[in-house]
C-alpha cells in the first residue's frame, strides 16, 4: 500500500451492528443486512460523500465523519428511529482512524476509533444508542440542546482496569431545531490530546490555527480542505504531548512529561499499540512518570 493512499484523522465514528447476528438463519441474515444497509445510505445520503467514509462489516457497518461531529448523531439517530423491525446496537466514538485504500482500491477506515466504537455498540442493548464520553463531551459544548440529548449509562472497565464512562442518547421529547452555527467563526473541538479546529472560511482555521501556536500548541495535521469546510489540528497547549519522552528499555516504557495530562494521554497512545500501564502516574519534582508494558514481548 502506498503512504500517499492513507491519512490519519481524529474524528467520529458512528458503528451500527444487528443483535443476534450470528444467531439469525443465512436468509434472515442477508435480508436484514440489506435493509440495514439501505437504512443507512438513505441517512448518508444528507452528508457530502467527501465528509464521510462507510466501512462494510458482516452484520454491521461502520463509518467515520471527516468534519462535523454533528453530522454523526444526526445519522445515528435517524438510523435508530428507522430501523422498524431491525434490532440494532449503535455505537458512536471520537477517535484516531486510519483512512486507507485496501487491496482492491476502495477507501476504507481502520484504527482504535474504529474499534471502540464497536465496543461501545457491544455494550449496548437492542434498539439502544450509546455514546462514548470523548463522543459526548465533544458534541455538548455544541449547544444545551445537544447536552440535553445525553444521559450517564454505565461506567465500563478495560485491559488496563480503567473505567470509560458511557452516555445513553435519549431523544423520545418533543423535537427542537438545533441552533445554526455561523460560518464566520472557527469551531474547537477538543479530542483530548489534539484539538480539532473546522471552519468554512480558510482564513478563519488558520486564525484559530495561529492563536493555539501562540500558546504552545503544534500543528498535527495542517488545514485541508474536507467537504465544504477546512479542517486542521493540532496539540492540546494544556496537554503539550509533543514535550512527552518514551525511553524504552527492554519491553518497558518510561513515559515523562511536564503535567499528568500529557503523560496520561501518551500512555494512552501506548495502550492504543498493545501496551499496558503498570502502576500509578506519579509527580516527583516538577515531572511526571509512567512506566508501560510496551507490548513487544507478547506479540
Amino acid at each position: 500500500m502506498a503512504e500517499s493512499s492513507s491519512r490519519t484523522l481524529v474524528c467520529s465514528v458512528l458503528f451500527v451492528e444487528l443483535a443476534d447476528y450470528a444467531h439469525m438463519p443465512a436468509g434472515e441474515q442477508l435480508r436484514h443486512k440489506r435493509t440495514l444497509n439501505t437504512l443507512l445510505a438513505q441517512e448518508l445520503a444528507q452528508v457530502p460523500r467527501a465528509e464521510r467514509v462507510a466501512h462494510d462489516i458482516e452484520g454491521a457497518a461502520a463509518v467515520a465523519f471527516l468534519s462535523d461531529p454533528e453530522a454523526c448523531l444526526v445519522a445515528a439517530i435517524g438510523v435508530q428511529g428507522g430501523a422498524g423491525e431491525l434490532k440494532l446496537r449503535i455505537g458512536l466514538n471520537l477517535g484516531t482512524v486510519h483512512v486507507v485504500k485496501d487491496l482492491g482500491g476502495q477507501t476504507t477506515i481502520v484504527g482504535e476509533g474504529v474499534n471502540d466504537a464497536g465496543r461501545v455498540a457491544g455494550y449496548a442493548q437492542a434498539g439502544q444508542l450509546l455514546a462514548s464520553g470523548g463522543y459526548r463531551d465533544i458534541v455538548s459544548r455544541l449547544s444545551p440542546e445537544h447536552a440535553a440529548l445525553f444521559e450517564i449509562a454505565a461506567l465500563r472497565g478495560d485491559a488496563q482496569r480503567r473505567e470509560h464512562e458511557l452516555f445513553l442518547v435519549r431523544f423520545d421529547r418533543p423535537a427542537q431545531p438545533m441552533p445554526v452555527r455561523g460560518a464566520e467563526q472557527a469551531s474547537v473541538f477538543d479530542a483530548g490530546s489534539h484539538l480539532i479546529i473546522s471552519g468554512y472560511e480558510r482564513a478563519t482555521v488558520q486564525r484559530a490555527l495561529d492563536e493555539l501556536g501562540a500558546k504552545g500548541a503544534r500543528v498535527v495535521s495542517p488545514i485541508t480542505r474536507v467537504g465544504d469546510k477546512w479542517m486542521a489540528s493540532c496539540d492540546h497547549p494544556e496537554v503539550r504531548l509533543s514535550e512527552c519522552k518514551v525511553e524504552k528499555l527492554g519491553f518497558t516504557s518510561i513515559v515523562t512529561g511536564p503535567t499528568r495530562r500529557a503523560v496520561a494521554a501518551k500512555v494512552d497512545e501506548l495502550v492504543g499499540l498493545g501496551g499496558r500501564l503498570l502502576g500509578e502516574i506519579e509527580e516527583e519534582g516538577g515531572t511526571w512518570t509512567a512506566v508501560c508494558d510496551a507490548g513487544e514481548g507478547r506479540r
